[in-house]
């Protein structure tokens, strides 16, 4: 997922990764490890919209419930348990 820089380089050059960041997301490391991303509004305000439209299935109206009860998983997405009988050990459970 887009480009990844070591903070020091952002630093040094801010507007470079600016604009890159303006095109794709710019993944920061620090010591070798992922500590931040650096976006473009867009994205941002994208991610926040979709942030924001979370919530809970107990703020969803009967309707809706209703709905998602009817809903059927299309054919090429079903499930078939039989295929996987044998039973996988549960918590506690040895292998």
């Amino acid at each position: 997922m887009g480009t990844s820089v070591a903070a020091s380089d952002v630093q040094k050059n801010f507007g470079l990764w600016h604009d890159k960041a303006l095109q794709e997301p710019v993944q920061i490391t620090k010591y070798g490890r992922e500590t931040v991303y650096l976006v473009s509004a867009d994205t941002f305000h994208q991610l926040w919209q979709s942030y924001q439209r979370s919530m809970s299935t107990t703020d969803l109206t009967d309707e809706e419930m209703d709905l998602m009860r009817a809903a059927q998983t299309p054919a090429e997405h079903d499930y078939d348990y039989e295929e996987d009988a044998e039973p996988r050990p549960g918590p506690g459970m040895g292998r």
